[in-house]
């Protein structure tokens, strides 16, 4: 769901969000919520107590700097100078590691819970990217009445969104 609202975050800055932008999002959601268990799977063995301590502080860090950059860009300019934002690999990387870092913990207890991991990964993974894909659209639709109050909001949402998972 984290991945999912901050599509629908992301999707409020978007004015009219081309096919690519949104395939793009919402395939690194996908992949990074389905490989996150893996890697939690992987490291259970080594360290799980450490990994389950720092990942919130990570997430938490990242969604607030990119949250805070948002509203920063938001209070800078005005409306004629007001852009959309470009969708690039390197802009979503951060975005799709903090919402699923904490997936990592999940990872952990398929090993405990002899879970089958390539169904499972491979079911998270499309889920995520379907409705991560549906959110952007929906996200650019209320984009477009609230205007510049757009970015915001998205901001406000991906810094909420890192209290959360702070917070537990």
């Amino acid at each position: 769901m984290d991945a999912v609202a901050v599509s629908l975050a992301e999707g409020l800055q978007l004015r009219r969000p081309r096919w690519r932008d949104a395939l793009l999002m919402a395939g690194m959601f996908g992949l990074f919520q389905a490989l996150m268990p893996v890697l939690g799977w992987v490291l259970a063995f080594w360290f799980a107590d450490e990994v389950e301590t720092v990942t919130p502080w990570i997430a938490f860090g990242l969604l607030t700097l990119i949250g805070g950059k948002m509203i920063w860009e938001g209070l800078r300019g005005d409306d004629e100078d007001h852009t959309t934002p470009t969708v690039t690999v390197r802009s979503v990387l951060p975005l799709a590691i903090a919402t699923s870092i904490d997936a990592a913990a999940v990872g952990v207890t398929f090993g405990v819970l002899e879970v089958d991991v390539v169904p499972a990964v491979l079911l998270i993974g499309a889920v995520t990217f379907v409705l991560a894909l549906a959110a952007v659209f929906v996200g650019s639709r209320v984009g477009e009445r609230l205007g510049r109050w757009a970015v915001f909001l998205g901001g406000g949402i991906l810094i909420a969104i890192g209290v959360r998972i702070l917070l537990g």
